[in-house]
């Protein structure tokens, strides 16, 4: 089920249809997307991993409050940052106009362009390798950098000498994963009139209605999404071998002077405005004044909460068997993941022909068609945002609980459901949770596969943004931050625990 939406984008990119794109404009939109997930993800590996390193090993004003905040961009969609930045620095916007009256200049850049899209999404995307790191880095060997001290390595001596390389495989995990939602992005590209191959994939199919141009523009996002997942395995296969095993006694942070203080305590506030505090703020500044149809967005809201729920029951269910079967048949597993990298409209394009079939078989199945291809390709993306932490929760019950109750005669489905699963509830809740709160906040698939008359909240979002009515689209943008900001509190003392304890996923 899974797979089935790749399998049709390669059958749909080999099948009859008119190009609607030349060849050269294909290689350009490549490039672009090259450029730009190569610099948000260079942006974001600087910036996440100096920020884990601050408030992990040093001791400074407002430590305690950055530790978690710096984690909560992730509820805050990336369409809805740069739909913050565009209003705020826009030709007409307030702070370019008050710059030209102070100094008679304007901005040196222009927001909706390659350098915006790379920094909204670098503000929006930089706690993946945040989280990575500060995992890592609370679980490098306390030992280890006394020792380092020990011989004359200390502050940025220690980090580049010592714990860079003990981590460098969660910064390359979370600097991929930074990689794969840069790649995935519709909203916000599109919006900041950036052509990438996400926008082409969506732009082939709703404007000329090519599905064969679409899904060739797909093609090579799928190449780069497997090599990118490997990249992101290879790095948490090694992150575990060298810290997990290993460490005894997690590192202590040494308090900063004065000025040293401020300044990191001014990195990480820099940080937290970028990513949540200015886009949410000013958008929160728009909102009155606007006359909001509440019961368009009270229905939106529900279709939103109900396709995030039932999109996370589902995918929780698929990615527990997987992770059940996962020694017997492991290729199955990694074929799943994949999807983790491939974006939101490939999915949905990839699923467009099995729907033609199903159609012509149940002419009547509309909506219900459209709701059921748009859960199994959520389920198809986030697969392995929900299999990796099932995974880790299933493998810390200890194999002899499993063994005493077949001893005792529990068959192995018996077993799994008495034993195993009870003993890894929390893992699963975390799985369902972090679906749930990426569900919020996708756009292309909902676009190209909701049924008509069907809204979501990121949905309006887009039409009030694309019809440049900003004040409007703040509105369900926050209703989505408010729905999805517990979830990702909750989530960050979960993901970011030290190895070892029993609340880590």
């Amino acid at each position: 089920m899974v797979f089935a939406p790749l399998l049709g984008v390669v059958s749909a990119a080999m099948g009859d249809g008119a190009a609607s794109f030349p060849l050269r404009d294909v290689l350009r939109y490549a490039t672009t997307s090259a450029f730009l997930a190569l610099s948000v993800g260079v942006i974001t590996g600087i910036t996440g991993t100096l920020a884990a390193w601050l408030v992990v090993m040093h001791r400074f004003p407002g430590r305690a409050l950055f530790t978690w905040a710096l984690a909560l961009p992730l509820a805050m969609p990336a369409f809805a940052v740069a739909y913050g930045y565009a209003d705020l620095l826009d030709v007409a916007g307030p702070l370019r106009g008050a710059l030209r009256d102070m100094t008679g200049h304007d901005l040196p850049f222009e927001i909706r362009s390659l350098g915006g899209a790379i920094f909204v999404l670098s503000a929006a995307f930089y706690p993946y390798v945040f989280l990575a790191m500060r995992a890592a880095f609370l679980n490098l060997p306390g030992a280890t950098l006394d020792a380092a001290r020990m011989l004359g390595s200390r502050g940025a001596a220690a980090f580049f000498r010592v714990a860079l390389p003990l981590t460098r495989p969660a910064l390359g995990a979370g600097m991929a994963l930074a990689v794969m939602e840069t790649l995935a992005d519709y909203g916000a590209v599109h919006f900041l009139s950036v052509q990438t191959l996400t926008t082409g994939v969506v732009r082939a199919w709703s404007v000329f209605g090519s599905t064969a141009s679409a899904a060739r523009f797909a093609l090579p996002l799928l190449a780069a999404a497997a090599v990118l997942l490997w990249i992101e395995r290879a790095g948490r296969r090694g992150r575990t071998h060298e810290t997990g095993k290993t460490r005894w006694r997690g590192p202590e942070a040494t308090p900063l002077g004065r000025t040293a203080g401020v300044a990191a305590a001014a990195f990480c506030l820099l940080l937290l405005c970028s990513g949540l505090l200015v886009p949410a703020g000013w958008l929160l500044a728009n909102l009155p004044g606007q006359i909001p149809d509440w019961g368009r967005l009270a229905t939106a809201a529900r279709n939103s909460f109900g396709l995030a729920a039932a999109g996370a029951l589902f995918t929780v269910m698929l990615a527990t068997l997987l992770a059940l079967g996962a020694e017997r048949r492991p290729l199955a597993v990694r074929l799943a993941s994949l999807g983790y990298a491939t974006p939101g409209a490939v999915m949905a394009i990839g699923l467009l022909a099995p729907a033609g079939v199903i159609w012509s078989l149940f002419p009547g199945s509309g909506a219900a068609l459209a709701l059921t291809l748009l859960i199994l390709a959520y389920a198809a993306r986030l697969m392995a945002a929900a299999l990796e932490p099932i995974d880790a929760g299933l493998a810390r019950v200890s194999p002899s609980l499993s063994q005493a109750a077949r001893t005792l005669g529990r068959s192995e489905i018996a077993s799994a459901l008495a034993v195993r699963l009870p003993l890894a509830a929390g893992s699963l809740l975390t799985a369902g949770l972090i679906v749930m709160v990426d569900i919020l906040k996708e756009l292309p698939a909902t676009l190209i596969l909701r049924p008509f008359n069907f809204d979501t909240l990121a949905v309006i979002a887009s039409n009030y943004a694309l019809d440049e009515r900003l004040g409007q689209a703040g509105l369900p943008s926050l209703m989505i931050l408010v729905l999805s900001l517990p979830a990702v509190i909750w989530l960050t003392g979960r993901i970011s625990s030290p190895v070892g304890r029993e609340t880590g996923p």
